[in-house]
């Protein structure tokens, strides 16, 4: 089935207006040194949505030094944690309060169908922030009596300045994720935003400000893996590097740490999740699981249940209502409230779902259904089953 949404909706939904394209170091929106920008797409349609600022090496300079300052001399990590909570509670009320904005700012930078964000993405984040809000005061060491007249004890403190490379899957959820424990344990963050979905990072680091987190704390670098991304990995006063992305790109990580200055390094990197359905199962139930597991976010989940091995005695029932399910999954524009799969985030993510397709024809696997893009315009695929997969 297919919706298509071509401009305001009837109950009145319009596109907000994009407010922040610039850099965000020290506290401030900037321009980039070098004056370069890139395009931020619309995956409905191809086009444009607006100009962000390209951080390069220079950029991200300029944010670990502010980050560095803050850390070395300025009041976040040396306030209570209790004080640290309470800005961040303000946090998430701010985030609560520019929720609708926020979420047709996620679903227009990503093809993430609005109705989701709305009900989870915007939700979660403003909880996750309260749940290490909670956490920032209850960071505590040990004491160990230890032999003879000697006694032990340890102290847990922040890291120091740490830097967070984001993909663009779960844009807000994944900002958050990493933002949030690094803002409770009293650290300061160099953090960039996946190049295809920039625009959310911004806004939340203006909510940042109001927040009342300190100039220096929080820096938004949006820019590409192999300039922004590699300067962050590389940087020999960053102390800390979280990623979530390709294990190729995990792997570079890695080295790059090796190669400067052996900062810890927390990698969550893609994977394939199989479901397993045996002839017990019930039958209606493991249908819908399997297609919520790989349709879901248009398939832009690295833990998506995209292979399903099904025990014989009900594999070929399994197959029948499958494909009908997949025929009946609504792909369209995301703004549209009767859509469940918007398209793929970019140009690039489109071509490699469709050559995916093209590879499990030439071995043989037999295309139940789907396999062509959907629609005149945008990154839209249809809900794919191959079966008969060697």
């Amino acid at each position: 089935m297919a919706a298509q949404y071509n401009g305001d909706s009837e109950n009145g939904l319009k596109l907000p207006q994009v407010k922040f394209t610039k850099l965000f170091i020290n506290g401030e929106f900037v321009d980039s040194v070098s004056g370069k920008t890139f395009e931020t797409i619309d995956p409905r349609t191809g086009e444009t949505i607006t100009r962000v600022a390209e951080a390069v090496k220079e950029d991200i300079d300029l944010a670990v030094k502010a980050a560095r300052e803050a850390f070395d001399n300025g009041i976040w990590p040396r306030m209570s944690g209790y004080e640290r909570g309470r800005i961040m509670c303000k946090f998430a009320d701010l985030i609560e309060e520019n929720k609708e904005e926020l979420a047709l700012l996620e679903s227009w930078d990503s093809g993430k169908v609005l109705s989701f964000v709305r009900l989870r993405d915007v939700r979660s984040v403003a909880k996750t922030l309260r749940y290490y809000a909670g956490a920032a005061d209850k960071i505590h060491g040990e004491t160990m009596k230890m032999g003879g007249e000697l006694q032990g004890y340890t102290l847990k403190e922040p890291i120091g300045v740490v830097g967070q490379i984001i993909p663009w899957n779960y844009p807000l959820v994944m900002f958050f994720m990493k933002v949030s424990p690094a803002l409770a344990a009293g650290c300061t963050i160099v953090i960039k935003p996946a190049e295809q979905t920039p625009l959310t990072a911004l806004f939340v680091a203006d909510l940042s400000k109001q927040a009342g987190i300190p100039p220096g704390v929080l820096n938004v670098v949006p820019g590409f893996g192999q300039t922004a991304g590699a300067a962050i990995s590389s940087h020999m006063e960053i102390d800390k590097v979280a990623f979530t992305g390709s294990t190729e790109v995990g792997r570079l990580i890695l080295q790059a740490s090796g190669s400067s200055n052996l900062k810890p390094v927390s990698l969550e990197l893609g994977g394939k999740s199989p479901l397993i359905i045996c002839d017990d199962a019930d039958l209606d139930m493991a249908v819908d699981l399997a297609r919520l597991a790989v349709f879901t976010n248009k398939g832009e989940i690295c833990v998506a249940g995209s292979r399903v091995f099904v025990q014989e005695g009900i594999y070929d029932e399994f197959v029948k209502r499958s494909a009908e399910k997949a025929k009946s999954w609504v792909v369209g524009d995301p703004f549209d409230p009767n859509v469940l799969q918007g398209p793929q985030v970019d140009k690039k993510q489109f071509n490699k779902i469709l050559s995916y397709i093209e590879h499990g024809k030439r071995e043989g696997a037999t295309l139940l259904t789907g396999g062509k893009p959907w629609g005149e315009k945008g990154y839209y695929v249809e809900p794919t089953i191959f079966t008969d997969v060697e």
